[in-house]
């Protein structure tokens, strides 16, 4: 399942992240997810990828893709 939102908040530290989808859900990313192989993300990116059970059964994104528009939220 596709999907689509913001990055709400990354922690350069750890490495990962949240993606709140357009839809109002909040899905954990890891930096290993960025399409484009960069280890960094700002909040507020507009972002897409694959909705994922990761291996402690918590919904994730993978292959997590930069999209050109930015959230005006």
């Amino acid at each position: 399942m596709r999907v689509v939102g913001v990055i709400e908040s990354f922690d350069d530290r750890r490495g990962d992240g949240v993606v709140r989808s357009d839809g109002g859900e909040r899905f954990y990313f890891h930096c290993v997810s960025i399409a484009d192989g960069t280890r960094h993300i700002e909040p507020g990116v507009r972002v897409s990828g694959e909705r994922f059970v990761g291996h402690v059964g918590r919904d994730e994104v993978v292959a997590v893709t930069k999209s050109d528009a930015r959230s005006e939220n």
